[in-house]
């Protein structure tokens, strides 16, 4: 079959030739966006007198009714038209005649290409930013349900101070707030319109890329023609937004494996969220967390193959930039099926409040609160940390926690030591005094909530 670009060359290309450029076999999803962007060029072409209006409705009207074939499924895509782009044309004239080749005037494959590529992923980063706010809200709601349920707090991933469950969940819903941002940020520069750059260099014809943007929704054009078809940087920063969210999801995933597991019994995952095993009837696996915090990695190595096809490409476009989608649509499908999983697995999980409690009742996580009580009482802290040290091990040894040491052997590490300590270092106490801001007190975790949920709420307005 002869190529539509066929007309310089001698020989048909080489069968393996084809099999490695064509572009088919994943471009397609971007036929929606190619329909769109060529409706918009060829509305424009019309506009500027570059074609005739008769020419522009026959076009559009067969563009529409190749719309309408794909969305029925019965467009049979080629190999040997190589990409979407050619795949569409072809289509066009097939349905209108050679008319359909005036459509490609005044532009490039190279320009079309990044067009569709800003119109999906402006498309894709929105729908992101919805599914980030919908985990939000999961988060939010348990959180409210438990501002007075205490958890052990880690560092080293050893016990280190009570904190409200409230508390540990919220920081969740931080990180992904900041996550939001990124995404929100970076359609500044998706938002932009590489339509008629041509192949590098603009073109001779009159057409008017600030008109082609407005119809499409663009809030402005690359002022530079070899920017706006060589550079994928806004396919980065979405790959590298991804990456940060997903291994905020991963930190997420593994605290959720962690705490489901008998040793640790902190919660219940769903069994809709849950697979069992094929020889041990007794499991319940926590395969969806496991396998949202593997995918991290497959967002990670998207990221990686870009940056590293890009990193030596002289201007302007090269083949190489082929490689740019797969990735993309790759970490598109992935964010998304992993955050609409999230949101309800958060949602449905169940708090074993009681072993929570327990567990903060039999650690050793209100020492500080003991070094703080004799601070409080007069003595320098790095006395205090070695005399509640030195309490800690005597406790260990007997097999006891803090608050079942008896008061007069307490008075033999320090006299300072009163009856009152015991109220000092309760985890009740120890979580609802820790009222600096930002930190785990109830009151400062109430502040919090309200915080969240109404800027969650003013960004669903928004």
């Amino acid at each position: 079959m002869s190529k539509l670009w066929g007309g310089r060359f001698t020989k048909d290309t080489n069968e393996l030739v084809d099999r490695l450029t064509s572009s088919i076999g994943f471009d397609q999803k971007l036929a929606e966006e190619d329909i769109q962007g060529s409706l918009a060029h060829v509305q424009m072409l019309s506009e500027q007198g570059i074609i005739s209006g008769e020419e522009a409705s026959l076009i559009r009207k067969g563009l529409i009714q190749v719309k309408e074939k794909m969305d029925r499924g019965e467009l049979e895509y080629s190999e040997a038209d190589e990409d979407i782009h050619m795949n569409i044309e072809k289509f066009l004239i097939d349905e209108i005649g050679p008319v359909g080749g005036k459509l490609h005037t005044g532009r490039s494959r190279n320009d079309q290409v990044a067009t569709d590529m800003h119109l999906y992923l402006k498309k894709h980063t929105q729908t992101v930013i919805e599914l980030i706010e919908s985990v939000q809200g999961a988060l939010l709601k348990q959180a409210e349900d438990h501002i007075y349920t205490m958890i052990p707090g880690y560092t080293h991933l050893q016990r280190a101070q009570p904190v409200s469950l409230a508390h540990h969940l919220l920081a969740y819903f931080w990180m992904l707030e900041r996550d939001k941002e990124r995404f929100l940020d970076s359609m500044k520069r998706v938002d932009l319109s590489p339509l008629g750059a041509g192949a590098m260099a603009g073109t001779t014809f009159p057409i008017d890329r600030k008109r082609t943007a407005e119809i499409l929704g663009f809030s402005g054009v690359y002022p530079n023609s070899m920017d706006a078809v060589s550079d994928r940087d806004f396919i980065l920063e979405f790959l590298s937004a991804s990456s940060i969210m997903m291994m905020h999801i991963s930190r997420l995933s593994e605290e959720l494996v962690i705490w489901s597991s008998q040793e640790f019994n902190f919660i219940e995952l769903d069994d809709a969220f849950c697979t069992g095993s094929s020889i041990m009837p007794q499991k319940k696996n926590p395969d969806v967390p496991e396998l949202l915090r593997a995918k991290t990695g497959r967002v990670y190595g998207d990221l990686m193959g870009l940056l590293t096809v890009l990193k030596g490409l002289p201007l302007a476009y090269n083949k190489d930039m082929q490689e740019d989608k797969e990735g993309m649509f790759d970490t598109v499908e992935t964010i998304e099926g992993s955050l609409g999983l999230l949101a309800p697995l958060i949602g449905s999980m169940n708090v074993n409040t009681d072993a929570m409690k327990k567990a903060v009742t039999t650690d050793y996580s209100n020492a500080t609160d003991l070094a703080d009580y004799l601070v409080k009482k007069g003595m320098p802290f790095r006395e205090a940390h070695a005399v509640t040290g030195r309490i800690v091990l005597d406790a260990i040894q007997k097999g006891l926690v803090l608050l079942e040491l008896d008061l007069n052997h307490l008075k033999e590490f320090s006299p300072l030591i009163e009856s009152d300590v015991f109220e000092a270092v309760s985890p009740e106490t120890v979580v609802g005094k820790r009222d600096s801001e930002g930190g785990t007190a109830f009151s400062e975790v109430e502040k919090q909530l309200s915080l969240a949920k109404e800027k969650l709420k003013l960004q669903e307005q928004g």
